[in-house]
């Protein structure tokens, strides 16, 4: 039986492939193959014979598996690594090369003003947007009565007293509770409000900055919001006002309009007699210092806050708000922008 064996341990190690090593195994170990009819013919021998031979042909048998089994699992690890480089793919390139990717508008705000900022001496803050009424409203100086505290204007959620930040504003006041002044930071992220309509959303973006230092003033609330809003839409002696307002976060407060023109129904920045509510601002009221642990005595500080979706729409000349979140590549492609151009070039 020996030289059986190695005859075919030999054919079967030279098996190229699982098709001929399956065809082999059948040849010798199927229901009609040869080591099965060894066994058969067992039966024509006598009991001493038998035992002798059975012992032999069952050690055939067993070494035939073995020599399949391993010749087996070579063959189909071959098979498996000649499959994977057949399908492999750079995921480095483009599967359409023809197709270039581009920037959310809103993307691209949220980079050029944040690099504005970062460069003027801010530095950028982040929060959670689930919140609590504490640093939500109540540290703000937002009275129990206050309307956004309903409902019907706010998100909350099962938990007492947990919502969906309603604005950006908590994430200055816990920066105000941790780290002592001087502060200047810029805030921005998601914000969360019971509206829709094609300028409102439920889920919306903002932009807050804060400043908290001695000898903060108004003035220097003015220079920073006029630098800005110049520099954003590119017009160097865009009109601005600041008229008088009421935030309970701040005092004194103004909201700022910029120069428009809407005639014919089309709006432009820039020129014409017009004026155009843009964002709100604000010296910190020393009852939000207080609350954060700052002598209001000793130091002040400026806010203000805008959308940053419709500061985006306004730049961009973009009618309606609802395609922001609609992900329909057409539109994207549209009004997107170039990855590889960074903001400001």
């Amino acid at each position: 039986m020996g030289p059986r064996l190695q005859d075919w341990k030999q054919e079967i190690n030279q098996c190229a492939s699982l098709r001929d090593l399956e065809d082999i195994r059948i040849r010798l170990l199927g229901k009609s193959g040869e080591i099965t009819q060894m066994l058969k013919n067992l039966g024509t021998l006598d009991a001493g014979q038998r035992r002798e031979k059975g012992a032999e042909i069952n050690q055939l048998k067993e070494g035939v598996r073995l020599c399949l089994e391993d010749r087996h699992a070579l063959l189909a690890a071959q098979a498996l690594d000649d499959k994977l480089a057949g399908e492999a793919v750079d995921v480095t390139l483009s599967s359409r090369p023809e197709a270039v990717g581009t920037l959310h508008p809103l993307t691209r705000t949220l980079e050029e003003i944040t690099a504005y900022f970062v460069n003027a001496g801010f530095s950028v803050a982040e929060g959670s947007d689930i919140e609590d009424e504490e640093h939500n409203f109540t540290a703000l100086n937002i009275p129990e009565h206050h309307p956004a505290r309903q409902s019907h204007d706010t998100f909350y959620l099962n938990a007492p007293g947990m919502l969906l930040r309603t604005h950006t504003s908590p994430v200055q006041i816990r920066t105000m509770k941790a780290t002592p002044p001087p502060i200047r930071i810029l805030s921005l992220g998601r914000v969360y409000r019971s509206d829709f309509d094609a300028t409102h959303t439920p889920m919306f973006h903002q932009v807050e900055g804060l400043v908290i230092d001695q000898g903060t003033h108004m003035g220097h609330l003015k220079s920073c919001i006029i630098d800005f809003l110049r520099h954003y839409f590119d017009i160097a002696d865009l009109p601005l006002r600041f008229r008088p307002s009421f935030f309970p976060f701040t005092e004194p407060s103004a909201e700022v309009d910029i120069g428009c023109s809407r005639e014919g129904n089309a709006l432009k920045i820039g020129t014409g007699k017009d004026w155009l509510e843009i964002l709100g601002c604000g010296m910190v009221h020393p009852k939000v210092l207080l609350n954060c642990g700052i002598d209001p005595d000793i130091y002040q500080g400026f806010a203000f806050g805008m959308g940053l979706d419709r500061i985006t729409m306004l730049k961009y000349g973009l009618p309606d708000i609802r395609p922001f979140f609609e992900g329909d590549a057409r539109w994207l492609k549209h009004y997107g922008f170039s990855p590889y151009f960074p903001a400001g070039a």
